[in-house]
């Protein structure tokens, strides 16, 4: 594993902090998980937690191999991991690395719920983590999933992994439902325990593999010199300190797929907070703004280069993530403004209706929601980016179905060029892509809710340098939730109103953009950026 710095500016920066960490003795009380580094209140089980995998995650191994062969024996080929959060995020670029097919659901979006529903129901097993498995997203498709094996005579507890801490709410609920239990362990904060290493195994992933690559890396984190983590660290903090706090991943020429989205999550939820943090901005080209730190996976294009297997990446970004937490003086583990849309949106469910307002203007498929002085969408994009502060970002928020753009039309006979055109001018990240040719500030692009569990907590947390467009959409065919007084529709508005109104209280500039034809709508947001 090995950390570089292409820059000579960049590097003689983290020398400098550097030294200063190991005259504190910050490697080796680091590497042993002590919590006294951020203070008294520090929650020593979740530091603990981080970077290490816990021996818990070896003596998993059995476990794991017992469970993924039990799969194989019953035809269980198709697995889909509801939960959220990093967990999620990791056991995503785990199978995707490993090339194993995972479906994850982190997300109330009933279309792309439904299309999970519709694949191979004879062939599922689900595995239900995720926010210690008691998120809303996680407890809702659980309901939808037993209640699906139920009515094709499929038995639920043979086809429902559950994996949470003993005697918590959903232990107790896998021991009513007879699924089988596997123990959290390892830490609210360890990237590699059983949240993310039971679906990977399910899947087919070598997780011995990636635990291997993990322990080859540790001996080097508790040393003064020749630790990647330290310089890591060092470097995106000392840049952060120095006003560098956009943090720009390239990832293009890597052999690991999708480390960046889970790194987005690291970081924007380890540092974002009390006014600070560091901004990962993913799948954009760098503006080269004197605000940005450019770090590159296996490749020369950035400031910083990181090379090593994906385990090892996997402990080296936690224990970095720490190290510049701490120069920042926040506390890693902490998330304090995470809870906030949670609350909202439970309270808005208890709602007869929820309160979505009215529109400001309509154009065409799209309602737009919020105070703007613009009467149509290309005079609204103008006036958010002349918005953003000279030391802020654009963050779009969709809460849609993010397999929808697969489903638009192709032209007979197109080859893979024209296919790919077809599904970009139909997929609402490409709105980012637009906006950001039209601001030399950096744009970032999140799924609903599945950035409440990383970025959320940033957007709320840290700088108040954000504008923020938040897209939403009609539901044509819904999905109730079992058990529940809402339906998948309901819940997911509901999400994306509460965090709205967390952004609203605290001055946050925000729209809301409402897709009355979903298709149409991103297509006219689409021509609309262009008009901007």
């Amino acid at each position: 594993m090995e950390v570089s710095y292409r820059e000579e500016g960049v590097a003689s920066a983290a020398s400098s902090i550097a030294g200063r960490l190991v005259a504190d003795g910050v490697p080796a009380r680091l590497a042993g998980g002590d919590p006294t580094l951020w203070g008294e209140d520090a929650d020593a089980e979740a530091v603990a937690g981080r970077p290490a995998p816990s021996r818990s995650s070896r003596e998993l191994l059995p476990v794991l191999g017992e469970l993924a062969e039990r799969a194989r024996a019953a035809g269980l080929t198709n697995v889909v991991l509801a939960g959220t959060g990093g967990s999620a995020l990791a056991a995503e670029v785990i199978c995707a690395t490993g090339d194993v097919p995972l479906t994850v659901l982190d997300t109330t979006d009933p279309g792309q719920v439904r299309r999970a529903l519709a694949d191979g129901l004879e062939s599922t097993v689900v595995v239900v983590t995720g926010g210690g498995g008691q998120a809303v997203e996680a407890d809702s498709q659980l309901r939808i999933f037993e209640r699906l094996f139920a009515d094709a005579g499929l038995d639920p507890a043979g086809r429902i992994v559950v994996v949470a801490d003993p005697g918590s709410p959903p232990a107790r609920r896998a021991a009513a439902g007879g699924f089988h239990l596997v123990p959290a362990g390892g830490g609210p904060h360890s990237v590699l325990s059983a949240p993310a290493l039971v679906p990977a195994a399910l899947a087919g992933a070598d997780v011995a593999r990636l635990l291997d690559e993990a322990e080859e890396v540790l001996p080097l984190l508790s040393l003064d010199s020749g630790n990647p983590g330290l310089d890591l660290g060092a470097a995106l903090g000392g840049a952060a300190l120095a006003g560098r706090d956009k943090l720009v991943m390239e990832d293009q020429l890597s052999s690991i797929f999708g480390l960046p989205d889970w790194i987005e999550q690291l970081v924007a939820e380890s540092t974002g907070k009390q006014g600070r943090g560091i901004l990962p901005v993913v799948g954009a080209d760098p503006n080269r703004s004197g605000d940005e730190l450019v770090v590159a996976i296996e490749s020369d294009v950035g400031d910083v280069r990181v090379d090593g297997p994906l385990g090892a990446q996997f402990v080296v970004w936690e224990y970095a993530t720490a190290v510049a937490a701490l120069l920042l003086e926040v506390d890693p583990c902490d998330r304090p403004n995470v809870a906030e849309p949670e609350e909202n949106t439970a309270a808005l469910l208890a709602l007869p209706d929820l309160p979505a307002g009215a529109p400001a203007f309509v154009d065409g498929p799209v309602e737009v929601y919020g105070s703007a002085t613009a009467k149509d969408l290309p005079g609204l994009f103008a006036e958010l980016l002349h918005a953003i502060p000279g030391d802020g970002y654009l963050a779009i928020m969709a809460y849609l179905d993010r397999l929808a753009a697969f489903d638009a039309p192709v032209p007979d006979g197109a080859d893979f060029e024209q296919m790919t055109d077809a599904w970009m001018m139909a997929d609402p990240q490409t709105l980012r892509t637009l906006l950001a040719l039209r601001t030399d500030r950096p744009v970032t692009f999140g799924w609903g809710p599945r950035f409440l569990h990383s970025t959320g907590q940033y957007h709320k947390g840290g700088p108040q340098n954000g504008v923020f467009v938040q897209i939403t959409g009609v539901v044509t065919e819904d999905v109730a939730v079992p058990g529940r007084p809402y339906s998948l529709g309901r819940l997911q508005l509901a999400q994306a109103l509460g965090d709205l109104g967390a952004l609203e209280t605290r001055g946050r500039p925000a729209v809301r953009l409402h897709l009355t034809d979903r298709a149409a709508g991103v297509a006219r947001l689409l021509e609309a950026a262009q008009e901007a």
